[in-house]
C-alpha cells in the first residue's frame, strides 16, 4: 500500500475544500460591507481557508507518490481518511469562530462540538449541536447548508470528477464511496460517469432553488434549503425549520425534490436522455414508490381526528394529516431531517412507521442515507426463495431484480451489511445509554446517526438537538455518521488485520 499516494491524493481533497470555502468567504466578505465584522465571521473563514489551502498544497507537492496507479487498499484508505480530514478541517470555521465557545467549557468539549457538527454536515446526517441557528451570521449558515451538499453527491466523487489525473485507478474511490451493494458506470470512463452525477445533482439543485425563490423565499434561504433537500441533509437556516415558512407550496416543492434526492441519480440522467419509462422499469424505483405511499397512507389514517373518536389524535382534517404526514414519511425515508411537525406527539403506531423508514433510507445511488431501498428489497425477495426452496427443495430459484439475476456475492454483501449494521446500532445504543440517555434516546440518537437522519427520539427528537450529550458520546455519534454515510464496509476494513497484510 502507497501511504505518499494516500496522503497526495488527501492534499487535492484539501485544495478542493479551500476552493469551496471561497464562496462563504465571499459571503462573509459580503456582510462585513453590509453590517460588520460583528455579522460576518470573516476572519475565520479567511484564516479557515488559508490553513486548508497550505496544508492541503504541502501534501500535494512535498509527498510525492512513486506510482501513481490507485490499488484497491488506497481507495478504501483515502475515502475514509478524506472523510474524516475534510470534516476536521471543516470544523475550522466553527471553532475559529467560537461558535460554541462558552464559559465553564474546555477545549475538547469545543472542538467535540465543532467537529459532531462539521461531520453531521458533510455526511449530510442534519443533527445539530445548536440551540439558536438564526443568532448565526449568514456566512455560517451557508457553510454549514454547503457542507451538505458537497457531502450528497460525495467528496470524493467530486474530486474524481473534477482530478482527471487519478485516471483508471479514480474507480476504487469510487466504489468505495458510493451507496448501495452496487456501483453503476453511466459511461466506460468512471471521471466521465462523475460529472455526468454531479452534473444531473446541480441541475435539480438549480431548479429546485428557483422554484423556492418564486414561493417566497429570499434566495439565500432557497439555496440553503435547496442544499439541506438534494443532499437529504436538512439543515436549515431556521429555528423551526421548514415550518416557520408555514407554506403548503413550499413543503409540496421540498417533497418533490426529497424524493427526487431519494431516487437513484443514474435513473434521472437516463430520463434526462428521454428514457423517461426507465422510472418504472427499475424495481427498487418501484418498491420505494409503494413505501412511500403505504407511510402515508397509515399515517394520515393514523393522525387525523374522526368525530367522537381518537380525541388526542392532532389533526382535525384529512388534509392536514395528508400534508403533515407526507412530509415527515419523505423527509424520515430519504433521511432527509427536515421538519414540519413534532412527530413525538403523534400516536404510537405513526411513529413506529417513522422508525420503521429510519432504517429503510433511500434508493441505491441516490443522496440518501440508511440501508437502502434496495437491500430490503433483496432481503424480503430471499427469504421468499427461502421458503419456496423449503418446499421445492430441488428448484433453482435465483432473485431478479429488473429482470437480471443477483450474483450470490451481492446477496452475501446484502447479508452481512445487514448484521452489521443492526450489530453496530444494538452495541453503539447499549454504550450511549451508559453515558446517561434514557434507552428511546439511546436508540433514537444511534439511528438517527447511523441512518444520516438527523432528528430521532426521546431527548434527540425533531424539536431538540444533541448539544446536551457528553464530548465521548458525540465523537461515537461523529463515528456513526461515518459508517452510515460511507455504508460501514469502506470504514470497518481499515480495522481488519488482512488490510495490513501484505
Amino acid at each position: 500500500m502507497s501511504r505518499k499516494l494516500i496522503f497526495h491524493t488527501l492534499g487535492n481533497l484539501l485544495i478542493c475544500l479551500a476552493g469551496s470555502m471561497l464562496l462563504p468567504l465571499g459571503i462573509a466578505t459580503y456582510f462585513y460591507f453590509q453590517q460588520g465584522a460583528v455579522e460576518s465571521d470573516l476572519s475565520a473563514f479567511v484564516y479557515a481557508t488559508i490553513i486548508t489551502l497550505c496544508v492541503g498544497l504541502i501534501l500535494r507537492f512535498t509527498v510525492k507518490p512513486a506510482e501513481p496507479e490507485l490499488g484497491l487498499r488506497e481507495g478504501f484508505a483515502i475515502v475514509t481518511l478524506g472523510w474524516v480530514v475534510v470534516a476536521l478541517f471543516g470544523s475550522f470555521p466553527y471553532l475559529l469562530a467560537d461558535v460554541f465557545a462558552a464559559d465553564g467549557r474546555s477545549s475538547l468539549e469545543e472542538f467535540s462540538f465543532c467537529y459532531f457538527e462539521s461531520m453531521s454536515g458533510f455526511s449530510t446526517t442534519g443533527a445539530t449541536v445548536l440551540t439558536e441557528i438564526e443568532h448565526l451570521s449568514h456566512a455560517m449558515l451557508f457553510w454549514r447548508s454547503f457542507s451538505h451538499w458537497l457531502g450528497g453527491m460525495g467528496i470524493v466523487v467530486l474530486a474524481v470528477a473534477i482530478l482527471p489525473m487519478l485516471g483508471v485507478g479514480g474507480m476504487q474511490l469510487f466504489r468505495a464511496e458510493a451507496p448501495g451493494p452496487q456501483t453503476e458506470r453511466l459511461t466506460p470512463r468512471i471521471a466521465q460517469t462523475a460529472k455526468l452525477l454531479w452534473g444531473v445533482y446541480i441541475l435539480l439543485s438549480v431548479l429546485e432553488t428557483l422554484l423556492l425563490w418564486l414561493g417566497g423565499m429570499s434566495l439565500f434561504d432557497s439555496l440553503c434549503h435547496t442544499f439541506g433537500t438534494m443532499a437529504t441533509g436538512g439543515f436549515s437556516t431556521k429555528n423551526g425549520s421548514v415550518a416557520h415558512f408555514d407554506s403548503v407550496y413550499i413543503e409540496v416543492v421540498i417533497i418533490v425534490f426529497m424524493f427526487l434526492a431519494g431516487t437513484n441519480f443514474a435513473l434521472h440522467y437516463r430520463a434526462l436522455r428521454g428514457d423517461v419509462l426507465s422510472y418504472f422499469k427499475d424495481t427498487e424505483f418501484r418498491f420505494y414508490c409503494i413505501v412511500i405511499l403505504v407511510s402515508i397512507v397509515l399515517i394520515s389514517w393514523n393522525t387525523v381526528r374522526f368525530e367522537n373518536i381518537n380525541k388526542e389524535i392532532p389533526y382535525d382534517s384529512v388534509g392536514d394529516a395528508v400534508r403533515y404526514g407526507a412530509f415527515q414519511v419523505l423527509s424520515i425515508t430519504t433521511t432527509t431531517g427536515y421538519g414540519t411537525a413534532d412527530f413525538e406527539m403523534w400516536p404510537a403506531l405513526s411513529q413506529f412507521i417513522l422508525v420503521t423508514l429510519m432504517f429503510y433510507g433511500g434508493c441505491a445511488g441516490s443522496t440518501g442515507g440508511g440501508m437502502k431501498q434496495l437491500r430490503f428489497l433483496l432481503l424480503i425477495k430471499q427469504s421468499g426463495a427461502e421458503i419456496k426452496r423449503l418446499i421445492f427443495p430441488h428448484a433453482v430459484l435465483p432473485v431478479r431484480v429488473n429482470d437480471r439475476v443477483v450474483p450470490s456475492e451481492v446477496l452475501t454483501h446484502v447479508l452481512g451489511f445487514f448484521f452489521f449494521f443492526i450489530g453496530i446500532f444494538a452495541i453503539v445504543t447499549c454504550i450511549m445509554a451508559t453515558l446517561g440517555l434514557d434507552l428511546i434516546s439511546a436508540a433514537g440518537c444511534t439511528i438517527a446517526t447511523m441512518g444520516n437522519i438527523g432528528p430521532g427520539l426521546g431527548s434527540v427528537g425533531p424539536i431538540d438537538n444533541y448539544a446536551h450529550i457528553v464530548p465521548a458520546g458525540k465523537f461515537i455519534l461523529t463515528f456513526c455518521m461515518l459508517l452510515g454515510r460511507l455504508e460501514i464496509y469502506t470504514v470497518l476494513i481499515l480495522f481488519s488485520p488482512n488490510y495490513w497484510k501484505k
